[in-house]
């Protein structure tokens, strides 16, 4: 954070800081949606390696999918989302799976 100094009019060095305000980066929610081929044991597989959920965590976030269509995995920067939402639908390609996932804007 940049300093400077100042004379005022008594002559005393007056030290006045200024600070630039950062944005926080803005936000992007990852969803898995539901089909009709795709394993459970896919979906927790998956979210728990690409997105490290705790196992409890992805077969809720999977019964979410499955019960209401979509489920929120998470919510990351742009670069993380767009890197996972690439890794999960690869992995899905792999296995055969039409699996999808996607980002949008919080």
């Amino acid at each position: 954070m940049p300093r400077f100094w100042e004379e005022n009019e008594g002559n005393v060095a007056v030290q006045n800081e200024t600070r630039e305000k950062i944005d926080k980066p803005r936000l992007w929610k990852i969803l898995l949606h539901n089909d009709n081929y795709t394993t459970m044991d896919f979906v927790v597989m998956v979210l728990i390696t690409v997105f490290h959920k705790r196992e409890w965590e992805a077969i809720r976030i999977m019964y979410d999918v499955h019960r209401k269509g979509i489920g929120l995995v998470g919510t990351y920067t742009r670069e993380i989302a767009e890197t996972k939402v690439a890794r999960v639908t690869q992995m899905a390609q792999e296995a055969q799976f039409p699996l999808l996932c996607t980002m949008e804007p919080e």
